[in-house]
C-alpha cells in the first residue's frame, strides 16, 4: 500500500503526509503552518495564496509538480479572472493535494507577517555620494559658432563646477538634452556619476536626488532609501528572500540547480522581482519618482551575489569554491532588470571576500573597521551561514561557517521567525523552574496580570530565534540541562513542566492555543549550530596564534537581538569580558550604506579585501576537533574567567548514565541502524 502524499510547508519546514483530495489549507491548520483566510475557503478573499515548487527537492527526497495539486477549480477561475493571479500561485483553499508538493507561503498570505528586524544604524558617515547634482547655465546656440549642445554643457560644468573629467553621456539624458536646456531657458540640473558621466539632466533647478542600499540576505532582503544630498534614511523595508521556496539556506539552493539545469534564471528572476517590490514600496512610502533614484549598492554572500548578477553559483557548491569575480562592479541598473528606478541609475556591487565569504561581509568590515583598530576584534555575523572576521590593523582573517536556520526558527519544533507573537526573552525561575517570557510586539513579562489581555489580538505563536537561546541558556542555569545538551529528565518529579516524550523528555515552556516546548531535538539543532560558529572563530584564533579576543561585534539582524550575556553562556562565543561584547545590527547593511554615501569607500573595500587572508573551514582538520569540543554548554574544555564574573556557572553533573530512557537514545538508535 503506497504512502499518503507529502506535503512541505516553505519557510516553516513544517511537512506531513496528507490522502489525496485535501486542500493544501487545511493541510496547513493541521500542521500549524501560518496562512491567513478571511473568506473561510470560499475562494473570495485571495489570501490564502501560495506558491507551487517546481522541479527535484534533493533535501527532502521529492518531486514537486505543480500538477500534484487537482486543476483549477471554479472559484479559483473566477477568482483569477478577476484579479488575476500570479504564474505559479493557486488559492490554497481549493487547491487539493494529488502528490508530492512543496509549498511556499509567501509573506503576504501569513496572518502573523515577518518583521523584518534590519533597521538603519545610526552611524556618522561622512558624505561623499558617487552621485551629484549640477546645476548649470549654459550659453545659447551661435550661428557663428559650430559646438554642439552637449560640448557647450561640458564647457559650462568645467567652468562652473570645475568638472574637467567628464568623459561621457547616456544616450536617454543625450535624447532629453536639447529640450530640457529650452525648457529651462538654458539653465539645467544634470546629474554626474562620480565625475565622469552624466547620468540625469532636468530643466531648471532641480534638488532631488536617491539612492538606495541593499542587503540581499539568504533569509531577508533589506534597502533604505536614503538622500543623496543628507544621507538621510527616508524609508526602510524588508521581505522574506522570494527564493527561499527553492531552498533554505545557500546549499541547498545550489542543489537544486544542480538537480534543475537552467533554473538559476528562474531564480535571480525571483530575487530582481523581489527587489523591484521593494524598491516600489520605500519609494512609494517617501514619495520618491522612478527617475529621481539614481545610485544603489548591494551586499551580499557569494551565492546571492551570483544569483543577483544572473551567474550559475554551481561552482560555489564544491571545492575549491570559486568565485566568477571577487571584484566590486559598477553597472547599471537595466542590466538587472531594476525597473523601479532611473534607467541610468549605476548600481554598484561590492566585492566578494572568498568561496563563501561575500560582499555581506566587505560591508561588515565598511561598517565595524577592524582594520583601523588596534583592539584584537571578533566579527561574527550571525545567519544562515555565518561570516566571522578576525584581527585588527596589522592583520585581517576571514572564515566562514555553516551553523544552518536553526538560530532563525528553522528546525526547531515551535520556531519561528520574528514575529508579532514569537517570544524573544525567557527567564527561569531556579527555585520553582517555572518560565516567564516576552513576545515581540509586547512589553510585558507573561506573568504579569495585563499580559493575557495585551497579546490577545496575536497571541502566542511560538519561539524566535533569541528566544531559544535565552531559554536553553536558563535551563542550563537552572539544572534543567546537563553541559551535554541532554534535558534533564531526573527534575520530572520536581516539576511537570519536564514531561517524557518517547525516550527522550521535552521542557513544557507554555500552554495555550499554541502549545510551545523545547524537545530533545531542538536542543541538538541548537548545539550543532553553536558549535559550527563557535569552531569557525577557534579556528581563526589558531591561526591568529592567540588565546584571547579584545573585543567581539555581533552583527546581522539576529545578532543585534539575542543578548550577548546569554549567547556566551550557551558557547556561541569564545570567552571576553562582556563590557566588550556588542550588538552592531545590520552591519552588512551598513556598510552598503556607507558605499552608497561615500564613494571613496567603494574604493578603500576593494584594497582592504584583497589583503583579508581566506581560511577555508572545510579542508582545516583541527575545525572537527573544535567542534566536537563546543557541542559542550558552554564548552567541553575552554574556561570562561569573563562570564563568571557575572553569571554563577552550574557545577559539572555526573554523566548520564548510558541506560537512561532519556538519555542516550540517539546513540542506542544509531548502533541499531548499523
Amino acid at each position: 500500500m503506497s504512502e499518503d502524499p507529502l506535503v512541505v510547508f516553505q519557510p516553516s519546514g513544517k511537512r506531513g503526509r496528507f490522502s489525496v483530495g485535501t486542500p493544501i489549507l487545511d493541510c496547513a491548520r493541521k500542521l500549524g503552518v501560518d496562512i491567513d483566510s478571511v473568506c473561510g475557503g470560499r475562494g473570495i478573499c485571495g489570501r490564502c495564496q501560495v506558491n507551487v515548487g517546481d522541479g527535484e527537492f534533493d533535501k527532502f527526497g521529492i518531486i514537486s509538480r505543480p500538477e500534484n495539486l487537482t486543476p483549477f477549480s471554479a472559484p479559483e477561475e473566477k477568482y483569477q479572472e478577476r484579479r488575476g493571479l500570479l504564474i505559479g500561485r493557486r488559492l490554497s483553499c481549493h487547491a487539493q493535494l494529488d502528490g508530492d508538493i512543496v509549498i511556499d507561503v509567501p509573506p503576504e498570505s501569513q496572518v502573523h507577517k515577518q518583521v523584518v528586524r534590519k533597521r538603519a544604524e545610526v552611524r556618522d558617515i561622512k558624505m561623499d555620494p558617487a552621485i551629484r547634482l549640477h546645476y548649470v547655465e549654459v550659453e545659447e546656440p551661435d550661428m557663428h559658432k559650430p559646438d554642439g549642445d552637449l560640448e557647450r554643457l561640458r564647457r559650462a560644468l568645467a567652468e562652473q563646477w570645475d568638472i574637467r573629467d567628464l568623459e561621457e553621456i547616456d544616450i536617454r539624458s543625450l535624447q532629453k538634452l536639447q529640450k530640457a536646456l529650452r525648457e529651462g531657458d538654458w539653465k539645467v540640473t544634470v546629474a554626474v556619476h562620480r565625475g565622469q558621466r552624466i547620468t540625469a539632466i532636468w530643466p531648471g533647478f532641480h534638488d532631488r536626488a536617491y539612492g538606495l542600499a541593499f542587503d540581499i540576505g539568504t533569509t531577508t532582503v533589506a534597502v533604505h532609501l536614503c538622500d543623496l544630498a543628507s544621507g538621510d534614511v527616508l524609508a526602510s523595508d524588508g521581505i522574506m528572500n522570494p527564493q527561499i521556496r527553492f531552498g533554505e539556506d545557500l546549499m541547498s539552493r545550489v542543489s537544486y540547480i544542480m538537480m534543475n539545469p537552467g533554473s538559476e534564471v528562474e531564480i535571480t528572476k525571483t530575487i530582481r522581482d523581489g527587489i523591484n517590490n521593494l524598491i516600489r514600496r520605500v519609494r512609494t512610502e517617501a514619495g520618491v519618482e522612478k527617475d529621481e533614484i539614481l545610485n544603489a549598492t548591494f551586499v551580499g554572500n557569494p551565492v546571492m551575489h551570483h544569483l543577483l548578477l544572473g551567474i550559475d553559483p554551481v561552482e560555489l557548491g564544491g571545492a575549491p569554491f570559486a568565485l566568477a569575480t571577487n571584484t566590486g562592479m559598477t553597472l547599471w541598473a537595466t542590466e538587472l532588470e531594476i525597473t523601479e528606478t532611473s534607467p541610468d541609475a549605476r548600481v554598484y556591487i561590492l566585492p566578494c571576500i572568498a568561496g563563501h565569504v561575500g560582499a555581506d561581509t566587505a560591508g561588515v568590515v565598511l561598517s565595524e573597521a577592524p582594520h583601523i583598530s588596534d583592539e584584537m576584534t571578533l566579527i561574527v555575523d550571525v545567519g544562515t551561514n555565518a561570516e566571522i572576521i578576525l584581527g585588527n590593523r596589522e592583520r585581517l582573517l576571514a572564515a566562514s561557517s555553516p551553523t544552518g536556520p536553526a538560530f532563525e526558527g528553522a528546525q526547531i519544533s515551535c520556531g519561528q521567525r520574528a514575529a508579532p507573537g514569537a517570544i524573544e526573552r525567557v527567564r527561569i525561575d531556579p527555585q520553582t523552574l517555572d518560565p516567564r517570557f516576552k513576545v515581540i510586539g509586547c512589553d510585558l513579562w507573561s506573568d504579569d496580570p495585563a499580559f493575557a489581555d495585551t497579546i490577545a489580538a496575536t497571541g502566542v505563536t511560538g519561539i524566535c530565534g533569541s528566544g531559544i537561546i535565552e531559554v536553553l541558556a536558563e535551563m542550563y542555569l537552572c539544572g534543567l540541562l546537563t553541559t551535554d545538551g541532554i534535558i534533564n529528565g531526573a527534575l520530572s518529579d520536581k516539576t511537570h513542566r519536564i514531561q517524557q516524550d518517547n525516550r527522550t523528555y521535552r521542557y513544557l515552556l507554555h500552554v495555550g492555543e499554541v502549545e510551545i516546548a523545547i524537545y530533545q531535538n531542538d536542543v541538538r539543532a541548537i548545539q550543532l549550530a553553536k558549535a559550527a560558529l563557535y569552531a569557525g572563530a577557534r579556528l581563526l584564533m589558531d591561526k591568529m596564534e592567540i588565546e584571547n579576543v579584545e573585543k567581539i561585534v555581533l552583527a546581522g539582524a539576529f545578532g543585534s537581538h539575542i543578548d550577548t550575556k546569554y549567547a556566551m553562556i550557551l558557547g556561541m562565543i569564545p570567552d571576553c569580558d562582556l563590557t566588550k561584547v556588542y550588538a552592531a545590527g545590520n552591519a552588512a547593511g551598513t556598510g552598503a550604506r556607507i558605499a552608497l554615501l561615500n564613494q571613496q569607500a567603494r574604493d578603500d573595500i576593494q584594497k582592504i579585501v584583497r589583503q583579508i587572508e581566506k581560511i577555508e573551514t572545510a579542508v582545516e582538520p583541527k575545525f572537527q576537533d573544535h567542534f566536537i569540543d563546543a557541542m559542550a554548554i558552554p564548552h567541553k574544555t575552554a574556561s570562561s574567567p569573563n562570564l563568571e564574573k557575572v553569571v554563577t556557572l552550574p557545577e559539572p553533573a555526573e554523566p548520564i548514565p548510558a541506560d537512561d530512557d532519556q538519555g542516550r537514545s540517539g546513540r542506542r538508535r544509531r548502533r541499531q541502524r548499523r
